[in-house]
């Protein structure tokens, strides 16, 4: 799934190359993509894209103040972008394209979503906060009010595990499975670490690993096409998906834990002294 830094390195590509540029066409590969009726998606033909933004994990490009498309990837989504976009007819149903959007310079992009399991998101409202996934958004982990202090109201008084409320977007913005593996093995904490017991070394540990890890990811984005997007951020991954390999830090052998449609990866040496966490599959099955 696209995180925040493949979101905001594809929100940079797409200002540089739509914004000043009308859309001449939309059409849709995937009705159920399409999660919104008033606007309809034709209100977008002729409209003049003024500006990308990143909204958590949602991009948004807008026509003006009152006219936005915006679209989640989810976790199989994924943007193909096009010089010269093909004419090709789209045949709903009939190809992994659930939206193609044409601009007035023969260029445009699909957006397309790999397997069966369809969760790829396009809204077209008047106003961003129209769409429930954002509304409920917190706040953005690089921006300026996101101090220490402010993280460490964050956690206090939640008996959450920290893996999982780093992955959620009501509490922290555009964190997903991958990067919260990153910055709690950066971090040297457990995935199951409380957030609330936390104490003050440790949330100041945790606060600059989230800093680090997701600048770093932000610049390796920079600059790339969408088509090199993944690579550069498997590339950076220490544990995540890194299960069996060797822990760049200690040598120790990266390990997992499975869930029912993910798994999190982490050193035992690293982040949980040595111990290693139960796969819940397993534990399961012994019940």
């Amino acid at each position: 799934m696209p995180e925040m830094p493949e979101v905001q390195g594809l929100v940079d590509f797409l200002g540089e190359r739509t914004v000043g540029h009308a859309i001449t066409r939309t059409s849709v590969g995937e009705i159920a993509a399409l999660k919104t009726y008033d606007p309809p998606n034709t209100a977008l033909h002729g409209a003049t894209i003024t500006a990308a933004s990143r909204h958590g994990k949602f991009v948004v490009l807008s026509c003006g103040a009152e006219l936005h498309l915006a679209f989640h990837l989810a976790k199989a989504g994924w943007l193909r972008w096009y010089e010269l976009l093909p004419t090709t007819l789209i045949k709903p149903g009939k190809s992994p394209i659930a939206l193609r959007v044409a601009l007035d310079d023969d260029g445009g992009f699909d957006l397309t979503e790999a397997g069966t399991k369809k969760s790829l998101a396009v809204y077209v409202v008047r106003d961003p906060q129209d769409v429930p996934g954002i509304a409920r958004l917190g706040p953005e982990p690089l921006s300026d009010a996101f101090t220490r202090d402010a993280f460490a109201g964050l956690l206090e008084g939640r008996r959450m595990q920290i893996k999982g409320l780093l992955r959620d977007q009501s509490v922290i913005a555009g964190i997903g499975n991958a990067y919260s593996d990153e910055i709690l093995h950066t971090a040297k904490m457990s995935p199951y670490a409380i957030s609330g017991k936390l104490d003050a070394d440790e949330i100041d540990g945790l606060y600059e690993a989230m800093q680090t890890t997701l600048k770093d990811a932000v610049t390796a984005a920079s600059g790339k096409p969408p088509a090199d997007l993944k690579d550069t951020k498997r590339a950076g991954f220490q544990v995540h998906a890194r299960r069996g390999e060797a822990c760049p830090v200690c040598g120790d052998t990266v390990r997992s834990v499975f869930f029912a449609d993910r798994s999190l990866e982490y050193c035992p040496t690293c982040q949980t002294g040595g111990k290693i966490l139960a796969d819940r599959r397993l534990s399961r099955l012994l019940k």
